[in-house]
């Protein structure tokens, strides 16, 4: 069994090839220029490790890892576009660079490259690799949606939030582990139990973001903490503020919120640790952590062949940036 790390360097060696034509390049060359900011990789790779915790690694384990990072690369230059965000990765958004009309034919285009890579597949697993792909599809796109409508509400409750996070965060990851999982032969319950163990560390994964915007230490987190909290932007720990905080507290929440004071961030979270907010956050994740932990060791394999995915696990959450 192979680490997440060898894995990943294995998938960022082959991912390096030009997916693209050369013209237009005015189309194809932003889908270029995105793609080398590079990232995590958690969930190409994700597909690689599901498929080696059952069987030894087919080679369209490698065409369906590069569709789920072609597809989550489209969705990131779409998001840019809707979230008018200037950076990503330090570097210059699509949009600012070429225009949000050409990043939306790149991101579209990024999109119709990764059916290509699915379509490659061995006809035994076009179907419900095709049918899984397509509804993890739709599910990241009703969350992103979700997400921009709660921009508009007042509030928004814990359990719309979670069903939020899932969609848009959590089952692609799932998704990848359970399409490693379908390509190394494992049985429904198997691909069920990978499936929700992905989910689960997703949901841990952003409470974990969620608490270092807030909480974590600048250098190590690699931003400045409480952008969420200047932008108003609904996490798990606003939210339980909001639901939890009384008396002058919720009165000051409420003021804070309305305005935009230089010290927005500081009284934010001064409220935050009245209420616990932080205390409680680190409970939710390390439950949830538990619950994906749980749902890894249920799984019908030797356990020393479920240790990358452990390991896998604990460094996500447990990470400090």
């Amino acid at each position: 069994m192979q680490s997440f790390e060898t894995l990943s360097q294995q998938f960022a060696t082959r991912f390096q090839t030009d997916h693209f034509p050369a013209a237009p390049a005015t189309l194809y060359d932003p889908n270029r220029y995105f793609l080398k900011l590079g990232g995590k990789r958690v969930r190409p790779v994700g597909v690689l490790m599901g498929n080696e915790l059952f069987d030894t690694i087919v080679d369209d384990a490698w065409a369906v890892a590069t569709a789920v990072e072609l597809f989550h690369n489209f969705t990131l230059i779409h998001d840019d576009i809707m979230d008018a965000a200037p950076l990503r990765r330090g570097q210059p958004t699509v949009h600012e660079q070429w225009g949000p009309s050409t990043a939306l034919l790149a991101g579209d285009v990024m999109l119709v490259k990764a059916y290509e890579y699915l379509n490659g597949i061995s006809a035994k697993y076009i179907v419900p690799i095709n049918r899984l792909f397509n509804n993890t599809a739709r599910e990241v796109c009703e969350g992103q949606q979700l997400d921009m409508d709660f921009e508009k509400h007042d509030a928004v409750g814990l359990e719309q939030y979670l069903h939020m996070i899932n969609l848009k965060t959590s089952v692609l990851l799932a998704a990848a582990l359970r399409m490693g999982a379908i390509l190394g032969g494992a049985g429904e319950r198997n691909q069920n139990l990978l499936y929700e163990f992905g989910r689960k560390l997703g949901l841990a994964f952003q409470v974990q973001d969620d608490y270092l915007d807030a909480f974590g230490n600048p250098e190590k987190f690699g931003k400045q903490v409480g952008g969420d909290i200047k932008s108003n932007k609904k996490t798990f720990l606003l939210i339980h503020a909001l639901e939890t905080a009384s008396g002058s507290d919720k009165e000051e929440l409420a003021s804070l919120l309305a305005g935009n004071a230089p010290d927005k961030v500081e009284r934010v979270l001064a409220i935050f640790h009245a209420c616990g907010v932080d205390a409680w956050a680190r409970e939710l994740k390390d439950r949830y952590l538990q619950e994906a932990l749980t749902h890894l060791e249920d799984i019908a394999v030797l356990s020393k062949r479920k240790e990358p995915l452990r390991e896998l696990a604990l460094y996500l959450i447990h990470r400090e940036a």
